[in-house]
C-alpha cells in the first residue's frame, strides 16, 4: 500500500473531522437545484443530477480498484476535509459535482448554435473536460490529490480528460437534451439507481 493511500485510509469515514461549514454547503447545493425546479427548468436540474450521479459511478469504480489492487486507488483525496466518504471523494469533492453540472448546463447554447464552425456541444465536452482536467493537476500539485499509478499523471492527462472528466459532460448534455421530462428523469434514476446498488451492495461486503 503507498504512503497516500493509507493516508487516505486514515480519513475515511472519521467523524472526528466533521466542520459546520458542511450545513450552508449543503444548503447551498439544495438552493441550486431548487431554483431550477421553481423554474420548472427540468433539462439543467437533471443535467445536473446526471453529471453527479456519473461522478459517483467512477469514485466507487475507483474504490474498487483500490480495493483488488491493495495498492493504491487511482486517485486519493488525502487532505483535510470535513468528512472522507471514499478513498477518493471527500463531501467537499461531492458537493462540488452536485454544482458543476448545474453550471456547464446553464451556459450550453441552443444545440443549433456552432462555436468555430463546429457543433457547441462536442466542443463543450471538450473545454469543459480540459478546464477539470487543469483543476485537477493544481489539486495535486498542491498535495490535496494524489496519483500512485504511472498511467494516471500530469505529463500524460489524456486518460483523465477521457475517463475521468468527458463522460460525465457527455451523459449530462445528453440528458439536458432530451426531448422529454420523462425520459431525462427515468435515465438519472437509472445512473443513481445503479450508483446507489453499487454502494449498499460494495459497501457491505467491505470493498469500499
Amino acid at each position: 500500500m503507498t504512503d497516500h493511500a493509507r493516508a487516505a485510509l486514515q480519513l475515511l469515514r472519521e467523524n472526528g473531522h466533521f466542520q459546520w461549514y458542511v450545513i450552508p454547503l449543503l444548503l447551498f447545493v439544495i438552493y441550486v437545484y431548487a431554483v431550477e425546479a421553481e423554474r420548472r427548468n427540468w433539462s439543467v436540474f437533471f443535467a445536473g443530477l446526471a453529471l453527479w450521479g456519473m461522478d459517483w459511478f467512477n469514485e466507487i469504480g475507483n474504490a474498487l480498484v483500490f480495493h483488488f489492487t491493495g495498492r493504491a486507488p487511482v486517485w486519493g483525496a488525502s487532505g483535510r476535509t470535513a468528512y472522507q466518504i471514499l478513498i477518493g471523494l471527500n463531501i467537499e469533492i461531492c458537493f462540488m459535482f452536485a454544482v458543476m453540472g448545474i453550471a456547464a448546463a446553464k451556459l450550453l447554447p441552443p444545440r443549433g448554435t456552432r462555436v468555430l464552425g463546429l457543433p457547441n456541444r462536442p466542443v463543450l465536452i471538450a473545454v469543459n473536460s480540459a478546464a477539470s482536467v487543469v483543476v485537477e493537476i493544481w489539486l495535486h500539485h498542491v498535495g490535496v490529490l494524489t496519483w500512485d499509478w504511472s498511467w494516471w499523471q500530469a505529463d500524460a492527462p489524456y486518460l483523465i480528460l477521457l475517463v475521468g472528466y468527458a463522460p460525465f459532460f457527455v451523459v449530462s448534455f445528453l440528458v439536458h437534451d432530451m426531448p422529454r421530462v420523462r425520459t431525462k428523469a427515468m435515465t438519472v434514476s437509472a445512473i443513481l439507481g445503479i450508483d446507489a446498488v453499487a454502494l449498499l451492495v460494495f459497501g457491505s461486503l467491505g470493498w469500499l
